[in-house]
Parts: structure tokens; C-alpha cells; sequence
């Protein structure tokens, strides 16, 4: 990676944060991505190769260091539990170069003394489960979640008709933890699909986004009509009885547990290249979504042995296939606004075949993007959909340009109101700045208030529409004067949907203050910063009255944050705003019982952590807290416990052992809150 200044490495990096954070709520919690999983790894590889070039700016949040959530527990309408994994949920690294497999190989020959094998697996492209077995039954299963929480989706799971509820068989161990993936078969997938059109329902992007959606119904009888299977890769318990990973899913097998037909032990990396080759092309042949090959250390001694980093295991690495490719004309552009009113461009294509599915339209995503690709009306590009997600143009045949070609122009203005566009200097997408008056940005706020992860109002695109068109809605609070009556005039709504609605109102008033800041769209505020701010401020009043300097004071608030919180609490219309929420008696304060409670283990107790964990060091404050203990940042009588991770500090574990303080490990805490 070329050299770059300080200044323009830590912009980078916040943006590169941002953006990934971003990405990784599309694609765990809203199961609509963006991106191709390629894309998503080059933003990745790069962000790691600046901050090991300026380590300065690694934070512990960052998402090279932990994993994305699907948590959706604590939402209205959502009555999933969540539960703590008893062991972490991490991911793995992963590669597209044969090079970085050959490293890969090299770092285990040089950390281990002894002969090892590979076991080589598809990379399943579903969604993640940890299922609990005690005494042969089905205890538990959960998501990923954020990798040390899961959501509770027993309910759901026991409707899979491949995951058993009762094992059979000999030398089954009294408990253990087994993980996989819930997958969408093609079948089933576009069955699924071709239902939901005929309700007049949005299609799922991929089976992958179907099978992350099913898992997560609050109806568990609707999960027998969704066709979904499983496939369990990995076997976790106390002193089990087996030397390899391979004879671990053997022994689970013959269980009842379904476990991959497709797996195979190899003798050694060239023999696991060889096997990625095969499965190269054969993979298009099988009746299900893969994106890669898994390859692990065979023997469970030396996984424990090279053990993990922060965010992955040392003895695992995915090979990742490379999106594939078609090559069709570029017929328009057509200029999307979005809620905070950033234009994007969208390509129109002629329809072509690509991975399974015909493309149609495919992001070009900003002006920038279009300079460098250098598009022409009536070029032929080349469009991918790596992971079968939503597509992209990522080059030009240029030998196949015609010679009246012209450049599609970016708008000057906003193609919704006639704004004139503006650009930041930071970043590379123009916006429209009528925020106030741009019907389109209006409506996507609206929407973005009503989603599941904020406001959970049962406001869809449709009936913000109708709404905006009644001219019943002009502001967020409007949404609280509406009446009965208004309602039930509506085209297709009856007296069941406009209660239902009213309700979905009513219990959004107990929304915690997070979720309702996070609802208000304020400008680069997403969930977790919306997180940040409300556990430091208390209150939208405290936020509001902040300056410039205590806002940037703030671990994860930069200076382009910062700017737009500032410029948000400046403005008329946001004041207003709160002032209406808080008389229709939303939460615009922190309360006591805002945050739930997974255990009272720890409470009473003070601790101080120091060092890194397998989790970002904010998820480990708000473990302790969810388990009913306080954090403190330094070392004091009143200390329970030094919770103490790789590279913890000196002069705190000299101030603990001085005034006998017990210094604990992560694992050792995990015990303690699993007991």
C-alpha cells in the first residue's frame, strides 16, 4: 500500500469505518447488501493495511476486530431473546490469492512441531446457527448475533426438518455446542418468490437474505412453508472425546445431525488448492448457494494450539470464489435520491443472465465512480454479482463502444425538487441540501423512522406514500396526530390495519431513547454511534446543547460526525421536531430500564478491563452491563475483578496485584457469567 499523510490516512480510515459498519447492518441486519462480498473485502484489506500502517488510529471498534450483528432483540414486534454465546462466534479471514493460502499453510508449519492434515468444506452461503444439544435434545439455538450474543431462535429452528429435536445414537456427549449455517435451497427460493410477487410483495435479493429473514418470522408455523435446510460444521464442548475435527462431524453424523457429504480430509495445502480448483466449476451444478472453501486444521490439538486472534481463528481461513461476470450494453442512467439526500446513479442495462438470475439495473454509485469507469450511453460493461447480491458495473469493453457514444451527465440539480446539488469535500457523493422541502428525502425519512431498527411503526414505502400524498404527513411528529379516521380512508385500508397501525404507534412510544435517535436521521448518526451518544449524553436536550469540542471528546465521534450533529441541533426544524415527539411522549432520555438485563450475575460488582478481547472493548463494557455489572476505568479498592485481555497494561495489573485486586481472563470471565 503507497504512503500516505497522517491527515489523509485518518480520514480514510473513519470513512473506510463508516462505510464498512454500514455495510455490515445491510448485510446481518437488514439482509438487503449493497455490495458484492468482494467489494466488501477490498474495503476491508484496505482498512487493515492503514491502520497497520498507522496503528495509531486503530481503534478497538473497528470492524477489522469484530464481527457484524444480527441482533435484533429489543425491537417492537420482535420478541427474540437474547442469550450469551457460552463460546465466541467469531469469523474468518478470509482470501481470493493462492498466494495468501501458501502464507496461510506457512504461519501453521512454523507455529506447530508436528504433522498436520486439512479439512477442506463448502462455504455454505446462508445464515449462521449455534444449536445447544443436553441429553441428546435440541436445548437452544442461536444466531451469530454480535458474536458474543445471540438471538433465541429456538421456536423457529425446531420447523427445519433437518435439524432433529432428538439424537440418536451412542457416546452422545450430555452437552455440546454445534454450528452451521441455515440455508435456502434454489428450489425453495424461488418457490418463495414467485409467492411473494403474486402478493405483491418485495422478492428477496438471494437465498442467502430468504433464509436470514425466515429465521428471524415471528410466526414459527409460517417457517414450515419456507423450505429452509441446515448443514453443521463445527463441534464445541467440555473434554469431548475426539482427536480431529473430521471424526468430531463423523461422531455427529451418526447422531442424526446433518453434516456436509461434500467435506474431505487432505494430507496437505497442495492437495486443498486442488480441491478448490474442482469445486471451482462443479459448484455450479449443486442445488444451493456456495462463496468459497473453508479450509481448517484437522487436528483439535493444534487448533487449540494456534488458537485466535481478536476477530478469527489462527488454524481456518475461507477461499473466497470470485464474483462472476456478463457482459451487456448500458442503456440509461437514471438519478436516485435517497432520505438524507445523496444522489445515486443506477444504470439501466439489457437484461442478461448472471449468476441464476436476469440483471437489469445495477448501481453506479457516485459521480466519481462514473468518471473512472469512463461510461458511455451504449458502452457494453461488465456487470458482476458476486455472492448473487445486487449488481455492479465494473468495467467497459471499450473495443465495443460506438462512435456516437455520449457521456450520460451527472444532474446539477436535484432531479426530485431542482435543488442545486452539493458536494463535501470529504466525500465523494453529491446531495441535495433541501432537506427540509425535498419530498423525496422527506419520504425516506419517514421511512427510515418507521423501520424495524428504530421506530418499528408499521409504515412501509406504500403507505408513507399514501400519507404524503393525503397531505396528512409533512414531519416526523405528524405521524402521531393521525387519526382513525383518516386512516380507514385510505385506499385499501381497513378498520383492523388502521388499529393495528395506531398501536404500532402507541408502543413505539416506549422506543428507548437509542432507537428513537438513531430514528431521527441525523446525518452519518448510524445505530451504534446513535448508542454512543445516548449512553454519554443521557438525553436529546444534553445532545443539543453540546459543543464542538465535547461531542469530538467522544471515543468513535470524528469531526465530520461532530458537524453534523451540530448542524442538526442548529436548525429550527429539528428543535421543533423533538419539542413535538416529546409532547406525543416518545423516549428522548436514557432511563433505567432502558437496557435489558440478560443476568444479575454481576451485580453490585465493579470492574475494569484492560487489553484485547475477542470482542471490541465497547461489547465487553455492555456484557458486563448486561449482566448486571458497572465498568470503571481505573483500578481502585472498590474493584470486584481486573478483567485482563492480550496486552493488558502494566501499571494496572501493578495496581491490582497491589492492592489485591483478582485479575481475571476472558475466559474466565465467560464462565463466570455462563455458570
Amino acid at each position: 500500500m503507497a504512503k500516505i499523510s497522517k491527515t489523509a490516512a485518518k480520514e480514510r480510515i473513519e470513512f473506510l469505518k463508516r462505510e464498512l459498519e454500514r455495510h455490515n447492518y445491510n448485510y446481518y441486519v437488514l439482509n438487503a447488501p449493497t455490495i458484492t462480498d468482494f467489494e466488501f473485502d477490498l474495503l476491508m484489506g484496505e482498512l487493515q493495511g492503514l491502520e497497520k500502517l498507522y496503528p495509531e488510529f486503530a481503534t478497538e471498534d473497528s470492524p477489522t476486530r469484530h464481527v457484524g450483528s444480527d441482533l435484533t432483540s429489543g425491537a417492537a414486534g420482535s420478541d427474540f431473546v437474547q442469550v450469551p454465546h457460552r463460546w465466541p462466534m467469531l469469523s474468518l479471514g478470509n482470501t481470493y490469492a493462492r498466494e495468501e493460502l501458501l502464507d496461510f499453510d506457512e504461519r501453521i508449519r512454523k507455529a506447530v512441531s508436528t504433522p498436520y492434515h486439512f479439512s477442506c468444506e463448502l462455504k455454505f452461503d446462508g445464515t449462521a446457527i449455534c444449536l445447544t444439544y443436553r441429553d441428546g435434545r435440541l436445548l437452544r439455538a442461536l444466531t451469530r448475533g454480535d458474536g458474543t450474543k445471540g438471538d433465541d431462535v429456538t421456536r423457529n429452528v425446531v420447523h427445519i426438518p433437518a435439524i432433529p429435536q432428538q439424537l440418536h445414537g451412542e457416546n452422545i456427549p450430555q452437552e455440546f455446542e454445534i454450528r452451521g449455517e441455515i440455508y435456502m435451497p434454489f428450489a425453495a427460493f424461488e418457490r418463495l418468490n414467485a409467492e411473494r410477487l403474486d402478493a405483491e410483495l418485495d422478492p428477496f435479493a438471494n437465498p442467502r437474505n430468504a433464509a436470514s429473514g425466515s429465521l428471524k418470522l415471528q410466526n414459527p408455523e409460517e417457517m414450515r412453508t419456507r423450505g429452509l435446510d441446515c448443514v453443521l460444521y463445527h463441534l464445541l464442548g467440555e473434554n469431548l472425546p475426539f482427536k480431529t475435527h473430521t471424526e468430531a462431524l463423523h461422531a455427529a453424523q451418526g447422531w442424526g445431525l446433518p453434516i456436509s457429504e461434500y467435506s474431505r480430509r487432505v494430507d496437505d495445502i497442495d492437495a486443498a488448492l486442488a480441491y478448490i480448483d474442482a469445486w471451482d466449476t462443479r459448484r455450479k451444478t449443486l442445488p444451493f448457494a456456495t462463496d468459497g472453501i473453508v479450509i481448517k486444521v484437522d487436528e483439535l490439538d493444534l487448533q487449540r494450539q494456534l488458537g485466535f486472534t481478536a476477530k478469527s481463528p489462527r488454524w481456518a481461513t475461507a477461499w473466497k470464489f470470485k464474483p462472476e461476470q456478463a457482459l451487456t450494453p448500458l442503456l440509461s442512467v437514471d438519478y436516485q435520491v435517497g432520505r438524507t439526500g445523496a444522489v445515486t446513479p443506477v444504470a439501466n442495462l439489457e437484461p442478461v443472465q448472471l449468476s441464476g438470475t436476469v440483471v437489469k439495473r445495477a448501481s453506479l454509485h457516485n459521480k466519481d465512480q462514473m468518471d473512472l469507469l469512463d461510461i458511455h450511453i451504449g458502452d457494453y460493461v461488465y456487470v458482476e454479482k458476486g455472492g448473487e447480491i445486487i449488481p455492479k458495473i465494473t468495467g467497459v469493453e471499450l473495443s465495443k463502444r460506438p462512435a456516437d457514444a455520449l457521456r450520460p451527465q451527472f444532474p446539477t440539480h436535484c432531479p426530485d425538487c431542482g435543488t442545486p446539488l452539493v458536494r463535501d469535500a470529504d466525500e465523494a457523493r453529491h446531495y441535495c441540501p433541501n432537506r427540509e422541502s425535498c419530498p423525496v428525502q422527506i419520504k425516506g425519512r419517514f421511512i427510515h423512522f418507521a423501520g424495524r431498527k428504530a421506530m418499528d411503526i408499521l409504515a412501509g414505502d406504500a403507505t408513507v406514500e399514501q400519507l404524503w400524498d393525503r397531505g396528512y404527513i409533512h414531519t416526523l411528529p405528524d405521524l402521531y396526530a393521525l387519526t382513525r379516521e383518516q386512516l380507514i380512508a385510505l385506499e385499501g385500508w381497513q378498520e383492523k390495519s388502521a388499529d393495528n397501525f395506531l398501536a404500532s404507534l402507541e408502543a413505539s412510544k416506549q422506543v428507548p431513547f437509542e432507537r428513537v435517535l438513531y430514528a431521527l436521521g441525523i446525518r452519518h448518526v448510524g445505530e451504534q454511534t446513535a448508542k454512543t451518544l445516548a449512553r454519554h449524553f443521557g438525553s436529546i436536550d444534553a445532545l443539543m446543547a453540546a459543543s464542538r469540542d465535547d461531542l469530538v471528546q467522544i471515543e468513535d465521534i470524528g469531526d465530520t460526525v461532530a458537524d453534523a450533529i451540530l448542524a442538526w441541533s442548529a436548525s429550527d426544524a429539528a428543535r421543533d421536531c423533538v419539542e413535538r415527539l416529546r409532547e406525543a411522549g416518545l423516549q428522548l432520555a436514557v432511563s433505567d430500564t432502558a437496557e435489558s438485563r440478560l443476568s444479575d450475575k454481576l451485580e453490585g460488582k465493579t470492574i475494569v478491563i484492560s487489553g484485547n478481547f475477542s470482542i471490541s472493548r465497547e461489547a465487553m463494557k455492555a456484557l458486563i452491563e448486561a449482566h448486571g455489572g458497572k465498568n470503571a476505568g481505573s483500578v481502585s479498592g472498590k474493584t470486584a475483578w481486573l478483567l485482563a485481555g492480550e496486552k493488558a497494561g502494566p501499571e494496572k495489573l501493578k495496581k491490582a496485584e497491589k492492592l489485591g485486586i483478582p485479575v481475571i481472563s476472558e475466559e474466565e470471565f465467560r464462565h463466570l457469567i455462563a455458570e
